[in-house]
């Protein structure tokens, strides 16, 4: 299997149009990966939303929040991480994930950051990321000023590891990579994309119509895709969420921070979010009770809480 190139452009299908005026930007980081990024302007004034994806995730899917938040005023800007959308791929296997450092994530952000967004969108800057991308911008917000808020929907936190004890869960995530197998699936996990089909039962968003969509943006363009976790991608998200719950209120954040957790989320621990929030400092902490782990991408209701809890966040009356 061929590993795809890097994607210099974006999809889009007939009933899910890309935003007008997207600038696609590829992007080299430090350590001389390629990046896909991109940016939009705003006729507004209230400075630039900077998108953290989660696991898996692609720009594409990005689409319609992009637009509510350019429909506020804001510039966008938004990246694949590396090994995933249309950023480089370095396994053989283009859909096995094979980050072994979320350390590597913030080099992405870093890069992203000191090419596209300081030099050509306007500030302020705030930050919203989803899961993956949430818990890689707290680590980030230790040492970084660039922000001025950041809002973050159902952060990496915690995970629920299935039937697995934790116990168990945390040791094979230590053992399986030291025996020379990290890039195997964890099991119960889909080894492809997302299918048309996999609606019922799926955890991440209850509204048919969105889950569809991303599909259908798959199979237009099948590169963008990413299979399920495997057990390096597992043992580098325990160490990072270590290092994350070690944040007290002696530790400094650089910018205040909203969390909007899933009431019924089945990915990520939000129990896990909250007890975060109630020790560190400047760290705010709603749920929304009927929202699977896809905030941005449930259904209208659910959204309308999101960024009624966004905008009361970020631009305060």
């Amino acid at each position: 299997m061929n590993t795809p190139q890097v994607l210099s452009e974006l999809t889009s299908i007939p009933s899910y149009p890309m935003p007008e005026g997207g600038v696609v930007q590829l992007v080299t980081t430090s350590d001389g990966v390629r990046l896909r990024s991109a940016r939009w302007s705003s006729p507004g004034t209230r400075g630039t939303v900077v998108l953290m994806h989660g696991r898996g995730d692609f720009i594409e899917r990005y689409f319609e929040t992009i637009q509510d938040l350019r429909a506020r005023g804001f510039a966008v800007a938004c990246f694949d991480f590396r090994g995933q959308g249309g950023s480089q791929r370095r396994s053989k296997n283009p859909y096995r994930n094979s980050v072994g450092n979320f350390s590597k994530y913030e080099e992405d952000l870093a890069a992203v950051m000191t090419s596209v967004v300081l030099p050509d969108c306007p500030p302020p800057y705030y930050l919203l990321g989803h899961s993956t991308g949430a818990l890689v911008a707290l680590a980030a917000l230790r040492r970084r000023s660039w922000f001025d808020k950041a809002v973050l929907t159902s952060p990496l936190l915690g995970i629920h590891a299935g039937p697995w004890p934790m116990a168990l869960a945390r040791g094979l995530a230590h053992l399986v990579p030291l025996a020379g197998c990290g890039q195997a699936f964890l099991p119960g996990y889909a080894r492809r994309p997302l299918v048309l089909g996999g609606f019922e039962g799926n955890p991440l968003t209850s509204d048919r119509k969105r889950f569809d969509r991303d599909v259908n943006l798959l199979q237009k363009q099948p590169s963008l895709g990413l299979g399920g976790p495997s057990f390096s991608w597992l043992r580098a998200a325990f160490n990072h969420m270590d290092a994350v719950h070690k944040i007290n209120r002696d530790t400094r954040l650089h910018a205040p921070v909203l969390i909007v957790a899933s009431g019924k989320d089945r990915v990520v621990n939000t129990e896990a979010s909250r007890r975060f929030a109630q020790k560190a400092a400047a760290v705010s902490f709603v749920v929304i009770e009927e929202a699977l782990h896809e905030i941005m991408m449930e259904r209208d209701h659910i959204r309308a809480q999101f960024f009624a809890a966004f905008d009361a966040f970020v631009t305060p009356k």
